[in-house]
């Protein structure tokens, strides 16, 4: 199989956000674009710009071996593409959408039944980011297609490559947005019981995301943090029994703010598990062994 070189054809499934700035980017850089989506009109734009819009799922395949797919979840995979198996065969599915880990191992062992290679992707950026610096993505699954077609992907940003089980790729994009997802939902509850006082969050939103800045300095070194999670040495009973007060301080006061009670309740739910276990930090009630 000969190396990637810039203008190999390139297919893009999915024209959302994600799926059209990709298509951008790869055009721009001297790519070959087909690209369909099931609301036709989503491609006009790209397709003004010289792409090639393919008339139906089965074309799309046929236009290009790299295929990337950006879609909502993995069930939309078999909606678009479950009448169009027979054009599979040779071609690599690269596929960035969201879904669980052991939905996207099912998809790869669906794509390597219909003669195509699999690669999931999970991409760390939103879509004004790609192709910067800043951009990087996941990506696990069959390690040829990841060499054959690394040049290409670099393009939309760094790739960093987990290894042979398709899962990992989307285990470390769910982590990743689990963080961001809890994050700024603790940042909006925060926001809003301020508002529940009078307090604009003009006049609160610095401070919140200033305190967010300082939380590595206070866990300490990335690398050292991990070490403790791994070796159970994270967290002190003492400091849990602390903390639990404050977490039922705050959903006390929510519940009397009339501001939504489920982040706290929830949070508060952690660290009452975690004080009645005499645990370290609520992470021994998380974890599942």
């Amino acid at each position: 199989m000969s190396t990637t070189e810039p203008g190999d054809p390139v297919t893009v499934i999915g024209l959302g956000p994600m799926g059209q700035a990709i298509s951008r980017i790869l055009h721009d850089a001297g790519h070959p674009v087909t690209v369909w989506n099931r609301t036709a009109a989503r491609a006009d734009a790209l397709v003004e710009a010289g792409a090639t819009r393919a008339p139906d799922p089965a074309s799309a395949l046929a236009a290009a071996e790299l295929v990337l797919l950006s879609l909502t979840e993995y069930q939309a995979m078999y909606d678009i593409l479950g009448d169009a198996t027979s054009a599979l065969a040779g071609r690599t599915l690269v596929n960035i959408s969201s879904d669980t880990p052991d939905r996207t191992a099912e998809a790869a062992e669906w794509a390597t039944r219909h003669g195509a290679r699999f690669v999931a992707g999970g991409i760390m950026v939103p879509p004004p980011m790609l192709g910067t610096g800043a951009a990087y993505a996941y990506y696990s699954g069959d390690r040829t297609a990841f060499t054959r077609w690394e040049h290409v992907l670099r393009l939309i940003g760094a790739p960093r490559y987990l290894g042979e089980d398709p899962r990992l790729a989307q285990l470390l994009y769910l982590a990743n947005l689990d963080v961001f997802l809890a994050t700024t939902a603790s940042l909006l509850h925060a926001a809003a019981l301020a508002r529940a006082f009078g307090v604009p969050a003009e006049a609160v939103v610095p401070d919140l995301v200033e305190h967010i800045g300082t939380i590595p300095a206070i866990l300490g070194s990335a690398t050292d943090f991990a070490a403790q999670l791994d070796n159970g040495t994270f967290g002190d009973p003492r400091s849990v029994i602390m903390m639990g007060a404050t977490a039922d301080h705050v959903a006390i006061a929510t519940a009397a703010a009339g501001v939504h009670p489920g982040l706290p309740a929830a949070v508060k739910e952690l660290y009452d598990a975690a004080i009645a276990g005499g645990h370290g930090s609520v992470f021994e009630v998380m974890k599942a062994d």
